[in-house]
């Protein structure tokens, strides 16, 4: 169980799903849209590909729901998914639009980050310029040090699990994720 006693658990919601439960698969999506959407979303330039690719994600979620067994926590097999979508994309296309590039309503990625508060014009853009600072220190990770930080950053995964979505050894996971800290820090560090 998650959370309070009431609460399925993301596993039992997968296998209610699977023997036909729509109303768990909506439990399912709405605890976890948002995180893999931002998973994806940072690992692509592109807002309306990202859209398409977590889309291709959730569908294969619903094939596969049938053989679905819990050998991992459900987080770590829906994020390895993704993985695989981001893989599978990678392979056939190569990356070419720029992180400067707007986002489908015309705002730069950057300001999407930035949180909306009750500041003032002052602190929201001093917020956007972090914003940004992050984006090009990400950009300038190599894809596998960013994916790891992304999986744990955005997924919420576990080093373990960060091994296992990606199919590579903890050490692996846990180097990548550790350069990747110290690559942003110093990067970041630079900027500010």
């Amino acid at each position: 169980m998650t959370g309070a006693a009431s609460e399925p658990s993301d596993e039992h919601l997968m296998q209610a799903f699977a023997a036909g439960d729509a109303r768990a698969f909506e439990t399912l999506y709405d605890r976890h849209a948002l995180p893999v959407w931002r998973f994806v979303r940072r690992s692509l330039p592109d807002a309306s590909l990202a859209d398409d690719l977590v889309q291709d994600v959730w569908f294969t979620l619903v094939r596969h729901a049938p053989q679905y067994e819990p050998r991992a926590k459900f987080r770590t097999w829906l994020f390895t998914l993704a993985h695989h979508r981001l893989v599978d994309h990678w392979r056939t296309h190569k990356p070419h639009t720029s992180l400067d590039a707007d986002t489908e309503d015309g705002a730069a990625l950057a300001e999407t980050l930035a949180a909306e508060s009750g500041f003032g014009p002052e602190r929201r853009l001093s917020s956007r310029e972090q914003a940004q600072a992050l984006l090009d220190a990400l950009a300038e990770l190599p894809a596998a040090q960013r994916e790891a930080f992304l999986l744990q950053a955005e997924g919420g995964l576990s080093l373990a699990e960060i091994a296992q979505a990606t199919g590579v050894a903890q050490e692996t996971a846990k180097s990548r994720l550790r350069y990747a800290r110290a690559r942003l820090r110093e990067t970041l560090e630079v900027h500010a």
